[in-house]
């Protein structure tokens, strides 16, 4: 029977992976992902899920023991959060390079030094090219949602995939959630079959071969093509959902793009806040709009770059630093995207761009406010009008 629970984005979480039902769940408790796992023991104690849990040492070893489970025939998961996420670093190459569906519910939390428990996105960011697919979620329901949809998209495409929440933001606020029935979400997940269980013994495979400079390249390249090749699987699992439970997901959400002049790009729980600043803006008459990224790997750089190209300027709001590269990591694949791809001539190209803007914001979970947002939009309409700006990089609410 679907129920309006009123739950937390951790509660929503472990309830999807009841509904899921794994076969194995490894998993080594760090704020403010704990509660995840937590409630799920809870559920495997009281038997109402099949899963044989594994309480390990580490996170490292969590992953290991996941990647274990999966690579023996078992729909396995996890869940962790920044150092813990930073702890299985060595293992999520693996995970990724073996094309294990491992589904991973990550908390974002900042990364020591100094110590912090707090929401931005340096650990997940820190390991987005480790071959995991990753989906950042604007909210409690979001969360219940796509960890349902990625079971089915890592399973599809024989790839990792993570589930993010911002840490406490989400995590632990109370929201209403709209949840589904058992059946119906055993029905759309379908029974798992695993592609080359390594307990086959009739069809017997190597995990973990050595691999030097005579294959190591091509198998990379395999992987590779496996990322570039799941965008439509994504899209695909997403339209059967929306057709199976009403709600539906892209890659990207765009709100109030139609005739926007200058937009804010964001992911995460901040595009809450930035759509109020958008709607109170929208009053003054003043067009601008929002592009929420969801799908951050595989990174829909085409898709995205015919959305915001007919923009006068745009503005990227990273959680997270790239310390002194060009910009943030999320302002570095948009202005790529936007440099790379374009359906005009490269003669035309260097007048029609966007310009773009990067700012960086709630690092160790500092808040950012309507008011933040809306003095954003100030500086894009100056840019867009010409004026010009010392600075691609900006910072907002920290004391210089």
């Amino acid at each position: 029977m679907r129920k309006k629970l009123a739950i937390t984005g951790n509660e929503a979480v472990a309830y999807a992976m009841k509904q899921i039902n794994p076969d194995v769940v490894a998993a080594y408790p760090i704020t403010p992902a704990t509660e995840i796992v937590q409630i799920f023991s809870q559920y495997v104690a009281d038997g109402e899920v099949n899963t044989e849990f594994v309480a390990v040492e580490s996170e490292h070893s969590a992953m290991s023991a996941t990647i274990g489970a999966s690579a023996a025939g078992s729909r396995a998961m996890t869940a962790t959060s920044s150092q813990g996420l930073a702890l299985m670093f060595e293992m999520l190459y693996i995970a990724s390079a073996l094309r294990l569906p491992i589904v991973m519910p990550e908390v974002n939390r900042s990364l020591s030094a100094p110590i912090n428990i707090h929401a931005d996105h340096s650990d997940t960011m820190g390991a987005r090219d480790c071959g995991w697919l990753q989906i950042y979620c604007e909210n409690s329901q979001e969360a219940y949602d796509s960890l349902i949809q990625a079971v089915r998209i890592a399973e599809e495409s024989l790839l990792p995939i993570m589930v993010t929440i911002d840490g406490f933001i989400i995590s632990h606020a109370m929201e209403a959630v709209d949840t589904f029935d058992n059946k119906e979400v055993q029905n759309f997940i379908g029974k798992y079959k695993p592609a080359h269980p390594l307990l086959d013994i009739k069809h017997p495979i190597t995990i973990g071969a050595i691999d030097f400079n005579d294959y190591y390249f091509e198998h990379k390249r395999s992987q590779i093509e496996a990322m570039n090749n799941v965008e439509p699987v994504i899209l695909k699992i997403n339209e059967e959902f929306k057709k199976s439970f009403g709600r539906g997901y892209g890659l990207f959400e765009e709100y109030m793009m139609q005739d926007a002049e200058t937009a804010i790009v964001v992911i995460g729980s901040t595009a809450g806040t930035a759509k109020v600043a958008v709607d109170n803006l929208r009053k003054q008459g003043k067009k601008v709009g929002l592009l929420r990224l969801r799908v951050f790997r595989p990174f829909p750089a085409e898709k995205l770059s015919k959305a915001l190209s007919h923009l006068k300027a745009v503005a990227v709001l990273d959680r997270s630093t790239g310390m002194n590269a060009y910009a943030g990591p999320v302002c570095t694949e948009v202005a790529s995207s936007l440099y790379t791809h374009s359906d005009l001539p490269a003669s035309q190209q260097a007048g029609k761009k966007p310009k773009i803007l990067n700012y960086i914001y709630g690092l160790g979970g500092r808040d950012i406010f309507v008011e933040d947002i809306q003095k954003v939009y100030v500086d894009l309409e100056n840019v867009a009008k010409g004026e010009k700006t010392e600075k691609l990089i900006n910072y907002i609410g920290v004391r210089e």
